[in-house]
């Protein structure tokens, strides 16, 4: 029992630890895909190396009660916020405890990281670091990376895997790629032609495509796609396929 007991608590210190590791992304400059035409520059910072997993997030809610689905305000969180957990502080048999929290709205993944003395990055910051490969800082122009984001969007059920699932990049950062969607702080800044629900004069379903007018970079539709999921949010929606990770 003992020594049952020690190999347990050995995995609960490697994941607390694992989610603990921050690398530091070294300043520079790109030109994003929407809303400059000049290179926009990013100071250095430090990014979580992994998304934030169900651990993490039960470790939360036990901490802060009032993020727990049974008790969340819905001005912040929709009605599947951790609709796929059993109960307040018990998430589904089936998920794994080091695969990425999903179903959390962008209020709850800010609480989450300003508990950390964390916040959420900025697009830019996210976009920077998720356009490198394992060996290059900019990959965009590279069709295996292309490829490799493109295909994760056709495989089911990703959410379910574990961190760490997919390759390490040029700044040591894990599954900006191929695990789940992300929240960013600034997720909905840029808005895509077309986006507006209340807009009559368009068709709201064209806003992916009609989004390509403002970019700098029409060859890069893996980039499109994120854009366009980020801008049809609401701060409080939640998806089994949105999680997210926190910088400082």
């Amino acid at each position: 029992m003992g020594k049952i007991f020690f190999i347990f608590s050995l995995l609960m210190f490697y994941l607390s630890n694992a989610q603990s590791q921050m690398e530091t992304i070294k300043k520079g400059s790109f030109i994003p895909l929407y809303g400059a035409v000049e290179a926009v520059k990013i100071n250095t910072f430090e990014m979580d190396v992994y998304p934030v997993t169900n651990a993490d997030y039960l470790e939360f809610v036990k901490k802060y009660p009032k993020w727990q689905k049974s008790v969340v305000i819905k001005l912040f969180a929709d009605k599947n916020y951790l609709n796929e957990w059993v109960s307040d502080t018990i998430y589904n048999v089936s998920f794994k405890p080091n695969s990425p929290v999903t179903n959390i709205s962008w209020y709850a993944a800010k609480a989450y990281c300003e508990c950390q003395n964390k916040r959420l990055p900025t697009i830019d910051e996210w976009e920077y670091v998720a356009m490198a490969n394992e060996s290059q800082i900019d990959a965009r122009k590279v069709k295996s990376y292309n490829d490799y984001i493109l295909s994760w969007y056709e495989k089911p059920k990703t959410n379910v895997n574990e961190i760490g699932s997919t390759y390490k990049n040029y700044w040591g950062i894990y599954d900006l790629h191929g695990l789940v969607w992300e929240w960013t702080a600034d997720f909905n800044s840029i808005m895509l032609g077309g986006e507006s629900r209340g807009d009559g004069g368009q068709d709201s379903n064209l806003f992916c495509g009609s989004a390509s007018i403002g970019a700098s970079d029409l060859m890069n539709y893996a980039a499109f796609m994120r854009y366009a999921m980020r801008n049809s949010l609401k701060a409080n929606n939640t998806s089994k396929n949105l999680g997210f990770r926190c910088v400082k």
